[in-house]
């Protein structure tokens, strides 16, 4: 009896003890890895909630309430890249709500905008040819008593299908808008036109495909110009001698033509050889070195900043920049033949190295041989700082002053001016006369 009643002592002292002993604080860690300086860190929870606290890893305390969530990251900063809208959309824009990191700048509206992403149309697979039935050989003959004739029959009519896209018979090219202040048509694919199935590009305004040869500032084939009215003309110039293209005051742009001589009709075939380019104390070359057979897949560019040959990478994208001035940048545009030229806030120019194809050569019947195909260079200009009084057999048409004076309704009009426009030397930077005089506006016979 005694012993169970020390035993029972011995239980009641032993949970008034352990009753009465403190309580170790609960051991808690910072786990948002946005505060390397206290995450994982051992921590211990303070006296007023021995058990039950929680880590502001901010201030790297334990807390006995939770502390508040962290505020939202602010909007992403937007702004509009296109220069075509410096003066109307020059401002930070905010991204929604909807896309706070995403957003990009339409610069038509000035408003950021969430992007929307196109997806390439799916090729529908063409259905496999019908199956060859090799035919069995014919049954013995056998005499039978004629039978009755069956009636004629006739299959029922079957709807013509309609003739695909002329660009699609044409094998286009597929080409996307990449700038993305439309974002309604941002990567939207497009295949080129059939008139020029290889060499086309995307209008993202209005979201189109549209021939590089046919916009404002383009100079293609022989020469072909189309001045910043939007009308064509031709400049035929001489062989082997330099006309100037621009000329302003801070932008001087001359050309080298090559070209042969047609006898039948008193005049040069001639083609953009190279360009000389002058601005802020620079120069930039670009020209076509001479090649028999046309093989696309050789780079045929020649380019040099300030006298020195530029070396891009055979790829598209390759780009070089200046290191004195980092405005100055040159990129392919395509792995071999084709760059952009840009200064910023001065000028774009986009070469690119065709050849004279044997089709081009019969049908113009310009005589070209194998042993030259007269590579040369078809271009587009954009100028983004030009006065009122540029010049140029294409910069006077960018003139306050300039009004046309190419004879219209005509299939070749051709302007005049050889003399005026011409230049001792691709980099010579002496001003174009100010008025054509003595040359006419017509056709060559």
């Amino acid at each position: 009896m005694a012993r169970l009643f020390l035993s029972a002592l011995v239980i009641l002292l032993t949970i008034t003890l352990s009753e009465a002993a403190p309580q170790k604080p609960k051991k808690v860690k910072c786990k948002d890895r946005k505060f390397p300086s206290c995450f994982q860190k051992d921590l211990y929870c303070p006296a007023a909630c021995l058990r039950d606290c929680f880590v502001d890893c901010s201030s790297c305390q334990p807390v006995c309430t939770p502390p508040p969530p962290p505020p939202p990251p602010p909007p992403r900063k937007v702004k509009c890249k296109d220069k075509n809208y410096k003066k109307t959309c020059n401002k930070d824009l905010y991204c929604p709500a909807a896309c706070p990191k995403t957003c990009i700048a339409d610069c038509a509206t000035c408003q950021p905008v969430c992007p929307v992403y196109i997806p390439p149309p799916v090729a529908t697979p063409s259905p496999p040819p019908p199956p060859v039935v090799t035919p069995s050989p014919p049954p013995p003959e056998i005499s039978t008593p004629p039978s009755p004739p069956s009636p004629s029959y006739s299959p029922p009519p079957t709807t013509p299908i309609p003739p695909p896209d002329s660009s699609e018979a044409a094998g286009g090219k597929r080409v996307r808008c990449k700038n993305r202040s439309y974002p309604s048509c941002y990567y939207r694919e497009h295949r080129c036109p059939a008139a020029c199935p290889d060499s086309c590009e995307v209008d993202c305004v209005t979201c189109s495909p549209v021939c590089n040869c046919n916009r404002p500032g383009a100079v293609c084939q022989d020469p072909r110009f189309i001045g910043a009215d939007g009308i064509t003309f031709y400049f035929h110039g001489k062989k082997e001698r330099d006309f100037c293209i621009v000329s302003d005051t801070n932008l001087h742009i001359n050309a080298h033509f090559i070209g042969k001589r047609n006898d039948n009709m008193g005049r040069d075939f001639t083609w953009v050889q190279s360009l000389g380019i002058l601005f802020d104390n620079h120069q930039i070359s670009v020209g076509t070195k001479k090649t028999a057979t046309w093989d696309d897949a050789i780079d045929r560019l020649e380019l040099s900043y300030d006298g020195q040959s530029i070396f891009l990478p055979e790829q598209e994208n390759a780009k070089w920049q200046s290191n004195s001035t980092p405005g100055v940048v040159i990129t392919r545009s395509r792995d071999t033949n084709a760059v952009v030229i840009e200064a910023e806030g001065n000028f774009q120019i986009k070469a690119a190295v065709v050849p004279i194809t044997e089709k081009d050569s019969r049908i113009h019947r310009y005589g070209i041989t194998d042993e030259d195909c007269f590579a040369h260079l078809d271009l587009g200009f954009k100028f983004y700082s030009l006065s009122d009084d540029v010049n140029g057999v294409l910069g006077q048409t960018y003139a306050r002053s300039y009004v046309s004076r190419v004879k219209m309704g005509v299939d070749m009009p051709v302007l005049g001016g050889q003399r005026e426009f011409a230049s001792s030397s691709l980099f010579f930077d002496g001003l174009c006369c100010c008025q054509i005089q003595g040359d006419t506006v017509g056709i060559f016979e």
